[in-house]
């Protein structure tokens, strides 16, 4: 057996995985999801800042129709993407299963998928999370370092909100999953300490909003290392999947909402 092979493992146990096999891993998922996001956005931002009139007077559109006049065809190609966004997560629990690790322990702490601590968990840090977002926001674009970011471009139709609501739980799903389902952990098992660890994940976190400006890379920035400490301190996922579906759906739902009916939000 050579030093690549790992050996045999009991059911559950993590098997030794070589670092070439875990760098590589790392890198093919996030090249067919968030990784791709993260060098979009850094085009984005290029293309953004050095357009006339500056980062501050460009938009960054979210959830824009897909069909433009047609409807129901709109909501069919929304709805295969939401659906398609999620296949990184089933090539991460793959990768994970095919190596030795035990999902319900990685991603569940050995516990239920969902439990009712989760709810309140999420929905607490949801709402400390959310107020300090929007303030952040609100100074960062009026500092002119952040692009005016759209959350919703949908058409007024009766299927709208049912699809943010959707799309925010695939968003939460795809980058907790992703983020410190997959890429963290892979991270601590080629030896990186925790604090380390739970940076570079940060960073890329970050990295796939910087087409919202300097001041959603910060933001996103601050939010990954909270939530892989939270997560290194929980051994659950579920929790931060209901905070971030939170956070997204009302910033969507809410910005569907507000836009052009108050004067602080920009648009």
């Amino acid at each position: 057996m050579t030093a690549d092979v790992a050996a045999p493992t009991t059911a559950g146990a993590s098997a030794p995985l070589a670092r070439r096999f875990a760098v590589v891993e790392i890198v093919l998922v996030l090249a067919v999801g968030l990784g791709r996001s993260a060098v979009y956005a850094v085009v984005s931002l290029a293309a953004a800042a050095t357009a006339a009139g500056g980062l501050s007077s460009q938009h960054a559109v979210m959830n824009a129709s897909r069909a433009p006049g047609r409807p129901w065809l709109d909501l069919t190609y929304q709805l295969l993407a939401i659906a398609f966004s999620l296949a990184p997560i089933g090539l991460a629990a793959y990768l994970l299963v095919r190596s030795g690790d035990s999902l319900r322990q990685r991603w569940y702490g050995g516990g239920r998928v969902l439990e009712g601590r989760d709810l309140l968990r999420g929905a607490l840090l949801a709402a400390g999370v959310g107020s300090v977002g929007i303030a952040f926001y609100l100074l960062t674009h009026a500092l002119g370092v952040d692009a005016t970011v759209v959350a919703s471009a949908l058409p007024d139709v009766w299927w709208a909100v049912p699809v943010l609501v959707l799309s925010a739980l695939g968003n939460a799903l795809v980058e907790e999953y992703v983020v410190l389902g997959f890429v963290l952990v892979r991270l601590r098992q080629l030896g990186l300490r925790e604090p380390v660890a739970i940076g570079v994940a940060a960073v890329l976190r970050g990295s796939y909003h910087l087409y919202q400006g300097l001041g959603g890379f910060l933001g996103n920035l601050a939010m990954g290392v909270l939530f892989g400490w939270l997560y290194r301190r929980w051994g659950r996922l579920t929790p931060l999947v209901v905070t971030h579906t939170l956070l997204d759906v009302g910033a969507f739902v809410g910005y569907a909402a507000l836009a052009g009916h108050v004067g602080w939000l920009p648009t």
